[in-house]
C-alpha cells in the first residue's frame, strides 16, 4: 500500500518533525510505503494582530535577509539540509500525490482559524482535491479553533461537508472531538500524538555529560514575564540546578544548546526537571517519565489541558507561579502514566492497521469482483 501523510511536515520545529517522522515509522512498520503530501497554502481568514503596515513588513524583510546570511548554521538550515531528507522531502513540493490512502495527521491540521501564513485556511488539510482512494485522519487537532469560531467566520458548513467525505476521523483532544461530532454527526476516535506511540530509542544518541539541570522548553523567548522568570530562577538556585534551553532559547537560561531532534530527546531523558509551556514539551516529559511543570497559555489551553487530563497528570499545570516548587516536588505516578501510554499505543496502532487494511481489502474486492 502507498500511504500518503499530510501534516505540518515543513514546519521547522522539533515537535512537527518528530510527530511526522514517528507516524512515518509507525505506518512503515505496518508494512506500507509512506510518502509525504504537501497541501496548497491558502490565506488565513483571521486577520493577524501583527499586520502593522508597510514599514513593519519592510523591516521584517530586512531582518530575514540578515538572518539568511548565516542560514546554514541555523536549526532551520539543518532541517532543510538533513531532517527534511529523513522525511523524503525536497525543495519541490509534492501536491496531490497519487496514493491509496491519505492520512491527514496530528499537529494542528484542523486549526483553520490560525493567523500563521504558512497554514492559513488551507482546505486541502480537510481533504479537498485529494488524489487518494480514501482519506482518513490520525490525531488531528483543531488547536484553538472552536465550533463558535467556525460559525463566526461562516465556514462551519464548508468544513463539515469536507469532513463528512473522510472514511474515518481520528482527533487528538476533546475540543476537536466536539467540533467534528457537531459538524458531521459522527463521533470521531480520539488517539494520542504520534510521538507517544513511536519508538525513537535507536535514534537517540548517548546522553552528554551534562547533569543537574532543568530543561526549559518553549518557543523562543516566550517565557518572558518577570513573575515566571523569577519563580523558575528561584527554584533552580534553591536546588542548585542549571537552566538549559535547547534549539529555541530564552535569554535568561544559563546554558543554550543547539541539537538535532534526537539529541533533544537525549537532553529530555537526562533532565532532572522540565518546565514547558508547549504541547510537545509536555509530551516529551510524559513519554520519558521526567518530573515536569506546564505553564498553560490562552492559545494552547484546549489541547494542553486535555493532554494532562488524558495522562492523569492534571496537577502539573502551573496556575500560580508561587506553586512551582510544590508542583515540581510532587511525585508523579509514572507506573499509571505508562499503563495509559501502553493502552493508547495499542489503540492507535489498531486504528491505523484497521483503517489502512480496509483499503487493501476494498482494492482486492474490486479486483476480484467480490460482492
Amino acid at each position: 500500500m502507498k500511504v500518503g501523510v499530510m501534516s505540518m511536515q515543513r514546519i521547522k520545529n522539533y515537535g512537527s518533525f518528530l510527530q511526522a517522522y514517528g507516524l512515518k515509522m509507525t505506518i512503515e512498520n505496518l508494512g506500507h510505503e509512506v510518502v509525504f503530501v504537501d497541501y496548497k497554502i491558502e490565506k488565513p481568514i483571521v486577520p493577524s494582530n501583527n499586520d502593522q503596515g508597510v514599514i513593519y513588513r519592510s523591516a521584517r524583510e530586512v531582518y530575514h535577509m540578515i538572518k539568511r546570511v548565516a542560514y546554514k548554521k541555523t536549526l532551520s538550515g539543518l532541517f532543510d539540509m538533513k531532517y527534511f531528507a529523513m522525511l523524503g522531502l525536497s525543495e519541490r513540493r509534492n501536491y496531490r500525490t497519487r496514493v491509496d490512502v491519505l492520512v491527514i495527521c496530528s499537529d494542528e491540521a484542523f486549526n483553520c482559524l490560525q493567523t500563521n501564513p504558512n497554514v492559513g485556511y488551507s482546505k486541502e488539510l480537510f481533504g479537498k482535491d485529494n488524489n487518494a482512494d480514501k482519506v482518513i485522519s490520525y490525531a488531528a487537532s483543531c488547536g484553538y479553533t472552536t465550533l463558535k469560531g467556525l460559525k463566526n467566520y461562516g465556514i462551519n458548513y464548508e468544513v463539515g461537508e469536507l469532513l463528512r467525505a473522510f472514511s474515518s476521523i481520528s482527533v487528538r483532544d476533546i475540543n476537536s472531538f466536539k467540533v467534528v461530532k457537531e459538524l458531521t454527526g459522527i463521533p470521531p476516535v480520539i488517539n494520542v500524538d504520534p510521538i507517544i506511540i513511536s519508538n525513537f530509542d535507536k535514534l537517540i544518541p548517548p546522553q552528554s555529560g551534562l547533569n543537574n539541570y532543568i530543561l526549559i522548553y518553549a518557543y523562543g523567548d516566550r517565557i518572558n514575564s518577570e513573575v515566571e522568570i523569577k519563580a523558575i530562577k528561584r527554584y533552580a538556585e534553591k536546588y542548585n540546578k542549571k537552566l538549559v534551553s535547547v534549539g529555541t532559547h530564552q535569554k535568561w537560561t544559563d546554558i543554550k544548546l543547539e541539537a538535532d531532534p534526537f539529541e533533544l530527546l537525549a537532553y529530555v531523558k537526562g533532565a532532572d526537571y522540565i518546565i514547558t509551556d508547549t504541547f510537545h514539551g509536555s509530551i516529551y516529559a510524559i513519554k520519558y517519565n521526567r518530573p515536569f511543570a506546564t505553564i498553560v497559555r490562552e492559545s494552547n489551553k484546549q489541547k494542553l489541558r486535555d493532554l494532562l487530563q488524558r495522562f492523569s497528570v492534571e496537577d502539573r499545570e502551573v496556575r500560580d507561579m508561587d506553586k512551582l516548587e510544590e508542583i515540581l516536588q510532587r511525585p508523579i505516578n509514572f507506573e499509571r502514566v505508562n499503563r495509559i501510554i501502553s493502552v493508547e499505543t495499542e489503540k492507535s496502532i489498531r486504528y491505523l492497521k484497521e483503517n489502512i487494511r480496509v483499503a487493501c481489502e476494498e482494492e482486492l474486492d474490486s479486483m476480484f469482483n467480490f460482492s
